[in-house]
């Protein structure tokens, strides 16, 4: 199990990427267009590096959403393979036989 502040720091990321993300595309935006004026492209540089880092959808990390193990998560089912092993051999993923020979 992770840690608490580590879980709620992710999920904070996430807030705040979502809350963000129209303003960061929109500034991005006005910097990749080179019709603009130089002096309203560096505007958009400089109003985009006030927003905080932790808004830059780069900074989000998958984490298992029962464990909240940042390793070896898959996407399709948003667990870690330790939780996947377990709840496959429980037989609550539809499909899934842990294999034994």
């Amino acid at each position: 199990m992770a840690k608490k502040s580590m879980i709620e720091r992710e999920k904070k990321r996430e807030r705040l990427v979502k809350k963000y993300a129209a303003k960061r595309a929109a500034l991005k935006e006005v910097i990749a267009d080179e019709s603009k004026p130089m002096e309203e492209r560096f505007r958009a540089t400089l109003k985009l590096a006030e927003l905080p880092r932790n808004s830059s959808a780069t900074r989000l990390h998958n984490r298992c959403q029962l464990t909240g193990r940042p390793h070896a998560y898959y996407r399709k089912l948003k667990v870690s393979r330790i939780m996947l092993r377990e709840l496959g051999s429980n037989g609550q993923i539809p499909g899934l036989v842990k294999s034994s020979w």
